[in-house]
């Protein structure tokens, strides 16, 4: 069990480290955001639902959970929208130091999906966090659109997470993740035939640099369905603190790789590592006061 425990951490290391590639992988990948999430989630589904059809998963669903993962695509759709087109506006160290607010976003969100009330100390790690953000925001005026779209990104990301925490008590994660992942792709074919139906139906579209095939491949195989999949397996065996832990290491994991592999476009102010280092101190310090207090209230119990 232990051993079986060990493992799983490791792992889940290298999915975080994965995720955190994910940024690297947008900002390599020459065309815009829109076709960019159209490909990856398309390819993202495609592979999934081979993996389904090998597992013998049932596809089965009612309509009110069809509707239900309708929402939550299309909210998915556009996190990924403003995320790659956060990277595009400014970059991978700028965009992933904003989504580090997505924590921050859930806690303030938890009280109107899950009916509670609003923790004090979330009242005041959000100001602090506010602050953070209005000194990034004054000293990195070059990239003010690309703060704004992950800021989006990010909040969207927490709307994402609290639905598919409701999804997930009735229904297979993998089978979640098909459908919005393909319900997201048609959301985005739907606007292609309406504002750009010349550009979607033409060869052009599909003819790429090679470089970019190969790096959408990896992002829809490897950082999307992979990841995915493998992170429900091993999160079975570790602690949610354990995995908030570890999740809070995929920006400094992105960043690092983002200076290995972009170099001198990724360097930023000083100012700007101050106010990120403050957000990810921020949610590190949310994330161990609610896994401490859920262990009392079990041990009390």
């Amino acid at each position: 069990m232990q051993n079986d425990r060990l493992k799983a951490y490791l792992h889940f290391h290298l999915i975080v480290f994965i995720w955190g590639f994910t940024a690297v992988l947008g900002a390599l990948i020459t065309i815009d955001a829109v076709p960019l999430v159209w490909f990856r989630m398309g390819l993202a589904s495609l592979f999934i639902f081979i993996y389904i059809k090998v597992r013998g998963i049932s596809l089965a669903l009612s309509r009110k959970a069809l509707l239900g993962f309708a929402i939550a695509g299309l909210v998915i759709a556009i996190h990924w929208l403003t995320f790659f087109g956060a990277i595009k506006a400014s970059n991978v160290s700028i965009t992933l130091a904003m989504m580090s607010t997505g924590a921050f976003f859930t806690a303030l969100l938890e009280p109107i999906f899950y009916k509670r009330k609003l923790i004090w100390y979330e009242l005041l790690f959000g100001g602090i966090v506010i602050a953070a953000l209005y000194m990034i925001f004054e000293v990195e005026t070059a990239y003010r659109t690309g703060i704004l779209l992950a800021l989006l990104s990010a909040f969207l990301s927490a709307v994402f997470t609290l639905i598919n925490g409701k999804f997930i008590a009735n229904h297979n994660p993998t089978k979640i993740s098909f459908y919005e992942l393909l319900i997201g792709t048609a959301c985005i074919t739907l606007y292609f035939v309406i504002a750009q139906p010349a550009t979607f139906f033409s060869m052009e579209f599909f003819n790429l640099p090679t470089m970019d095939w190969v790096y959408i491949g990896i992002l829809a195989s490897v950082c999307t369905a992979y990841a995915f999949i493998a992170a429900v397996a091993v999160m079975k065996h570790l602690s949610p603190y354990t995995i908030m832990l570890t999740i809070n290491l995929e920006p400094v994991y992105g960043i690092l790789l983002a200076f290995m592999v972009l170099g001198d476009a990724e360097q930023m102010s000083t100012e700007f590592y101050y106010g990120a280092l403050v957000i990810l101190a921020v949610v590190i310090a949310n994330g161990i006061l609610k896994n401490t207090k859920k262990f009392k209230a079990v041990k009390e119990a």
